[in-house]
Order: C-alpha cells, then structure tokens, then sequence
C-alpha cells in the first residue's frame, strides 16, 4: 500500500479528536462486549476513511456505557490482587495513565506485557487488538496525549479482563501454520460464551515445533500465522464470522507491537499468539470447510469436488482486488469486525487475504 493510501500521522487531528471522544467510555458494553470504537477508527483513519470516522462514531457512540466507578487504587504493590478483576478496569485505567505519564509508554509496555501475555485471551482477545493499534499509532505517528491514554485505556482492560487460558497438552506437530490451524481439534460443546467454551480447551498442535532461532524467525512465524489465519476465514469464516475474525487480528495484534519490544520477548509472544489463535479457531471453527473457488490454490481446487463447488454457498462475492478498493467496500460495510478484519487482510496484503476480506463483507451484518 502506498503513502497516498494510507495516512498514519493523521494530520487532520481527527483520530486524536476521536479518541478523546471514546475515553469518555468504559472498554465494555451490555456485559461482556468489547468496546471496539478505538480500533475501528484507527484503521478508518490509517487507511484513508478519516471523514467518515466521527460519522461512524457518532452511529456507534449510543451502544457504549460510561466507565465504571473506582473500587480502590491500583498500584506497584497490589496490582496481582486486581489482575482479572473486570470491576476494577476504572482502576487499572487510572493506575496506566499514571504509568505512562511518569514514565515513556514503551518502558511501560515492556514491564508489563510479559505479565498480561499469559492472559492474551482477555475480553476474546480484544485486550491485546486494543493495545496493537495503540501502539502502532505510536510507532507510526506523533506520540500525542490521547495516543498515549488510549493505550493505558487499552493495557487497563486487558489487566482487568486477564485470562489464562487451561493447562493445554502438545499435540503432534504440524509443518507450518496453516497445517496447524487446520489440526486444531475443535472443542465438544461449541454452545456458550466464550469463558464456557475456552474451559474445554484440551491441546493444540505443536507449533512452530522448535524454538525459533532468534527475534527475526519468531516475528517471520507470526507472520506467517496471521497469513494462514486471514486465508483460512474465506473458507471457514461462516461458522462464526464475528468471533473468527480474532484467529487473525489477534496474532496481528502481536506482530504490530513487536517493534516496541525488547527481541527477548518475541518468542514469548509468538506462543501466546499461537495459543490465541487457536484458541478461537477451537471454540468457533467449523468441522468442515466451504470451499471458496476464487480462493483455492490449484491444487485445493483439484480436490473440492464439483458438488460444492456449484453450492452457492460456497461461493464467495465478487471482489475488487486493488487493496484501497477492498478496505473502501468494508469501510462503506461499517461493521467493526469487518473493518478490523480488514485492516489485518491489507497487512498481509495478497490475493487470498482480499477475497477474504470479501467473504467477512458477505457474511456480518452491515452497520448502516
């Protein structure tokens, strides 16, 4: 993508304008949904839609819910006892705003991501999303006030969602990350909410097998996984198009934080970014594929057979290929998954992560 089609610094103010807005909420809504304002317009804005945010704001501003009260003050020493504590967020909120204003965010987030990582599965994953577009507008942009609140906001309530997930065996190793996505054995009960259906996780497959070599081969096997994850939603996304759209953003999430980080931590993050992944790729997955023609290699179109592929289900929408096109189709969608998983697809940036983009168009429900 070039500089003309995206736009990280965002000189017309509009997302630092916007984020002071979203502060002014609590990271949740109706119980357990996540609070995606902040991550769907960072990536409107990042690509180019930043006229249309505080329009697609002010649609999704009456679904969000104030922050919460304070209970008691986080801090350096108490911080185990209110980790996992949803009641606490306003604290936690409160405790990194005032980490991140003593101290520069990328020392903040150095100390803390190790101890929020076992827990990536916080708030579906919508913890560690947050924190990723946080810390990309840092990277890519001018560290302005409301950049550096938004990711205490985000580091707060992945603090206050934290949860690990269950003690998980070492299945037999698979080749690479699609492989293993595909070996990933799908939970019995695929009812409930998530915490229910992550409590019957039992083992994934060994991947990426061997410790990586270094930094540089675990942000390559990231990598690589957010492709095969963004790939497989065309074929797979239907079971569940909302919750699956996080085996990709998730892992992405990591990836986009990386640079922020010191190398030592990088191959921690990859395993939690695994973990993540196939964590959702279990709870929500489908026992079987829908073929997507225009998606298949040559050689997955020479074993579907010609039954489905003349389904009609198993078709995908026609899709323009140029990426400024595809994030235009989805921002015009307004579904925030469909935008993130957007945003994610043009990382990747191939024909496959296009047409995916295409499938999650097809299968949310638009947002106007």
């Amino acid at each position: 993508m070039t500089d003309t089609q995206r736009n990280p610094t965002d000189t017309s103010g509009t997302l630092d304008e916007a984020l002071e807005r979203i502060h002014l909420s609590g990271p949740e809504r109706d119980g357990w949904l996540s609070n995606h304002a902040p991550m769907a317009i960072e990536a409107l804005v990042r690509h180019g839609h930043a006229r249309v945010a505080h329009r697609w704001l002010d649609t999704y501003r009456p679904k969000l819910e104030d922050m919460p009260g304070s209970v008691a003050p986080v801090t350096a020493l108490n911080w185990q006892e209110a980790l996992g504590d949803i009641s606490r967020v306003a604290d936690w909120t409160a405790f990194f705003e005032r980490e991140t204003a003593d101290r520069p965010w990328r020392t903040v987030l150095a100390e803390w991501w190790p101890r929020l990582l076992p827990g990536i599965a916080a708030g579906a994953t919508h913890g560690v999303i947050r924190v990723g577009h946080a810390v990309r507008t840092l990277l890519e942009g001018e560290e302005t006030a409301p950049r550096v609140r938004e990711l205490a906001h985000a580091l707060g309530y992945w603090a206050a969602r934290h949860q690990p997930l269950p003690a998980l065996e070492r299945l037999a190793p698979a080749p690479d990350a699609a492989a293993a996505l595909d070996r990933v054995p799908p939970i019995a009960d695929q009812d409930g909410g998530i915490r229910s259906r992550f409590e019957q996780l039992t083992g994934f497959p060994d991947w990426p097998g061997r410790a990586p070599s270094g930094p540089e081969a675990a942000r390559a096997a990231i990598e690589e996984l957010v492709r095969a994850a963004t790939h497989r939603y065309a074929t797979h996304g239907h079971a569940d198009p909302i919750m699956l759209v996080h085996a990709a953003t998730a892992p992405n999430a990591v990836l986009r934080t990386l640079p922020a980080l010191p190398g030592t931590l990088w191959t921690p993050s990859l395993h939690a970014a695994w973990a993540a992944s196939a964590a959702v790729t279990s709870a929500y997955g489908p026992r079987e594929a829908q073929p997507v023609t225009e998606h298949l290699t040559t050689a997955q179109a020479a074993q579907a057979t010609p039954a489905a592929q003349a389904t009609p289900t198993a078709q995908a929408a026609p899709v323009a290929q140029h990426p400024q096109e595809v994030f235009e189709r989805a921002a015009a969608h307004g579904d925030d998954h469909t935008i993130k998983f957007a945003d994610t697809a043009l990382d990747v940036g191939d024909a496959a992560a296009l047409v995916a983009v295409g499938r999650a168009v097809e299968l949310n429900t638009p947002a106007w």
